[in-house]
């Protein structure tokens, strides 16, 4: 008998999921409008809970306070580097003079990067939570329980690694293993979400065989991962030619970004050229009110919303909110084409 603990396991994994991605939405909207360095410490902002409104209510000589803080950190992270055999990296943070030039106040990206953190704190205590009633399962589905403290483990590194985000002023390399960890996040969301929600059900035996369409699901993803990460490297590469146009003449931002936009296009359209076949094949595979239908008509909604907001991107001169959107829609993505990779792997003994 399944218990409500157990129900209530599922409705809560459900509603992190979406919260997960809402912080994405919060991250891409910092990252769009330039408020990553909105707080110039962590885990407080101005060293204050509550940031402040206006700069009468900083304290004085803020600036350089906290760029000894920020020269501290990234010494330590410096030598962590080094240990780790990444001398060049270790070397790079060192040298680079962006790190000790102070951030100008802007109430506006200080409440917009106050917004983000808060909404990471927020996801963070309800993945504590998962992780509490994830107990339930510790005999009867362990790799729930497990995985599920493996996440709070994740996020604690993710929130980590926001501070490094932060100190080193949003250096390139270290933002994109931070969108590659909110990947890992949802992953694992997804999964103990799936399989927590099939103990609620009773399996049917399917006759016919999809390990091929799994397969092509296992692709999808793959390319759409790689294409995300191209993604944010875009975005990188935008960042320094703005800087150095003074953010000046926008509309020739990204023709100035050359081959790198060009591979994360053509990976855009290998992408929506497998969904379309992935949705074609569930719709021949699949029949009645699967879930694996309803997924992929979410698939290729979310699709349609990313090549628009693609386009609005590389032909209207980068319009901010089209950045936030993209970013969203590009993890939406993933998180939906890895539930239907779920529910297609479990298809080849089992029907929804």
């Amino acid at each position: 008998m399944i218990s409500k603990s157990e129900r209530r396991f599922v409705r809560l994994n459900r509603f992190t999921i979406i919260f997960t991605l809402l912080l994405i939405l919060a991250g891409g909207i910092v990252r769009s409008t330039g408020s990553g360095m909105g707080c110039p410490d962590w885990p407080k902002c101005f060293g204050q809970y509550i940031p402040p409104t206006s700069i009468d209510q900083l304290p004085l000589g803020y600036e350089h306070h906290y760029i000894e803080e920020r020269v501290k950190k990234n010494e330590r992270f410096a030598r962590s580097l080094e240990k780790l055999g990444k001398v060049e990296l270790a070397k790079k943070i060192r040298e680079d003079k962006t790190l000790v030039q102070p951030e100008s106040f802007n109430a506006s990206k200080t409440w917009t990067e106050y917004i983000n953190r808060l909404t990471g704190a927020i996801t963070g205590l309800l993945l504590l939570a998962i992780a509490a009633y994830s107990c339930i399962y510790r005999k009867t589905a362990t790799r729930i329980f497990v995985l599920s403290i493996i996440n709070l483990f994740v996020v604690v590194f993710q929130a980590w690694l926001g501070s490094i985000v932060v100190s080193t002023n949003l250096l390139a390399w270290v933002v994109t293993v931070h969108m590659l960890l909110a990947l890992v996040l949802l992953a694992i969301l997804v999964y103990t979400y799936d399989y927590a929600n099939q103990r609620l059900k009773a399996p049917v035996v399917v006759i016919s065989k999809v390990g091929w369409l799994k397969v092509l699901i296992f692709v999808a993803i793959a390319v759409n991962v790689y294409q995300i990460v191209l993604g944010t490297e875009v975005r990188e590469q935008i960042d320094f030619i703005s800087k150095s146009l003074d953010y000046q003449n926008r509309p020739v931002w990204v023709s100035k970004v050359g081959s790198l936009f060009d591979n994360h296009r053509t990976l855009g359209i290998i992408v929506s050229v497998l969904c379309v076949l992935i949705y074609k094949f569930v719709m021949d595979k699949f029949g009645g009110k699967a879930t694996a239908i309803k997924v992929s008509n979410s698939i290729i909604i979310v699709l349609l919303v990313q090549m628009v907001t693609g386009f609005l991107l590389s032909n209207f001169a980068l319009p901010p909110f089209a950045q936030a959107m993209h970013i969203l829609f590009s993890t939406t993505l993933f998180t939906l084409q890895y539930y239907l990779y779920l529910l297609v792997y479990r298809a080849n003994t089992y029907n929804q």
